[in-house]
């Protein structure tokens, strides 16, 4: 059985991890919308369509642990803005494959260069890259468990 101090740190781990995702994800959108009139989620569903062309709405669900129904909204806000386009499916006549637009492309790659950017600003002053390359394997091993598992993925 766990003690005590382990449930704490674990705890505590959970915590202070929940908060800083909460912190940087917030200030990375209000950089993103300043910046480029995109909110964080919009970066990130770009990036992914950038990474992965012809991708289904269930594919971007799965990738963010969220809805279908959360993930093609999103897809439409897209669309409507001329950022993403849906295309028939050849392979499943019930779902449509979605790609970036050249519009979408260049507005993807100029707010990456803002992403990467703030990002530096904020977490580099306070941890070394030999921190965030430590860091960054355990939550990758972490997420990978997770994903593997199926856990945390919403119905619907």
């Amino acid at each position: 059985m766990a003690s005590t101090s382990v449930h704490e740190g674990l705890a505590g781990f959970f915590d202070d991890l929940v908060r800083c995702e909460t912190r940087l994800y917030n200030a990375v959108g209000e950089k993103l919308r300043a910046e480029h009139g995109i909110v964080a989620s919009q970066f990130e569903f770009l990036r992914y369509l950038r990474d992965h062309p012809e991708s289904r709405v269930a594919d971007v669900a799965t990738n963010f642990a969220a809805g279908i129904g959360a993930i093609s909204k999103g897809v439409d806000r897209l669309e409507a803005r001329g950022w993403a386009t849906r295309l028939p499916n050849p392979a499943d006549g019930r779902s449509s494959l979605i790609s970036l637009t050249t519009s979408g492309a260049e507005l993807v790659a100029e707010a990456e260069r803002t992403f990467h950017e703030h990002l530096d600003e904020l977490i580099a002053p306070v941890i070394g890259a030999d921190q965030v390359d430590a860091v960054g394997a355990a939550l990758a091993a972490l997420r990978r468990t997770l994903e593997h598992a199926r856990i945390g993925i919403p119905a619907g």
